[in-house]
């Protein structure tokens, strides 16, 4: 029989083998996802024995990890702003960086009176999801071209409860919206240059899916179509903000003409690099 310490120490072993980076700390929280036990569980218990059913799903769990699938793809969830979200391949992951979208698009929100915003794709629905929680009295849309993220989408606004909040809808950008403004748009849009994609980590290039990763182009054709557009749904005094790649700030503040857009700022992350632009309509 192998207990709880001699697991977690042969899971380690595997997970460094297959270049896991904080191998010793998945492998604890791989034990804790196949016994359904949290960490503090298993330091105290760290003689328990595992049932031989336990040792295999542990076991099929980490082949699965050491093979770089995303640990979140493996739990089914990422955390985000605070909540937990429904992942998988058909879907980004979350990332901390997306959280900046968030929080300016709460702050923009409480200044304006009904206020109503518009995610051009949807993904998970992490962004727009995480506004309307703490939003009250906003309304939102959201557009995806893959009808598989609009599902997952779909199934978390239900579990956090603002789905009859959020009207997503399956399009290609803007398509679909007809003539309807918004006091905010969002986007967390493709920006991977297509000559970059191949040096991805495997659990990004192999997993998340490819179309939200990339614009098979230069990484800037879908935010430049976001801002050429965003100017006829966006109501007077409207704001829009874009998450961009680690060094694409002086592109992206070249998209954005003085003629139509004022207030052009960018925000940093917690690395101190630029990643997401807020521009305000003229």
């Amino acid at each position: 029989m192998t207990n709880i310490t001699e697991a977690a120490s042969q899971a380690s072993r595997i997970l460094k083998d297959a270049d896991i980076p904080n191998h010793r700390m998945e492998a604890r929280s791989l034990l804790s996802l196949a016994l359904g036990k949290d960490t503090t569980f298993l330091i105290a218990h760290n003689d328990d024995e595992l049932t031989d059913n336990e040792l295999k799903l542990f076991l099929d769990l980490v082949a699965r990890r050491a093979n770089r699938e995303p640990f979140q793809h493996i739990a089914g969830k990422q955390e985000f702003y605070g909540l937990d979200f429904k992942v998988s391949s058909a879907v980004l992951i979350p990332r901390p960086e997306t959280e900046l979208i968030v929080e300016a698009g709460i702050e923009i929100l409480s200044e304006k009176t009904e206020p109503r915003f518009c995610e051009i794709g949807v993904g998970s629905g992490c962004i727009s999801i995480s506004i309307l929680k703490n939003s009250e009295d906003a309304q939102g849309v959201a557009t995806d071209v893959s009808a598989a993220a609009i599902d997952v989408a779909e199934l978390n606004a239900r579990k956090h409860g603002v789905n009859d909040r959020l009207d997503l809808k399956s399009s290609d950008l803007f398509a679909k919206l007809g003539h309807t403004r918004f006091d905010l748009i969002v986007s967390n849009p493709p920006y991977i240059r297509a000559g970059d994609f191949d040096d991805l980590q495997p659990e990004v290039r192999d997993h998340d899916p490819r179309i939200a990763l990339t614009d098979e182009k230069d990484g800037l054709s879908i935010i430049e179509g976001i801002a050429k557009d965003s100017p006829k749904h966006l109501r007077e005094d409207g704001w829009l903000l874009i998450e961009f790649g680690i060094d694409q700030s002086g592109a992206v503040e070249q998209l954005f003409s003085s003629r139509i857009w004022t207030a052009v700022t960018f925000v940093n992350d917690l690395q101190g690099i630029p990643r997401m632009v807020r521009a305000q309509i003229r």
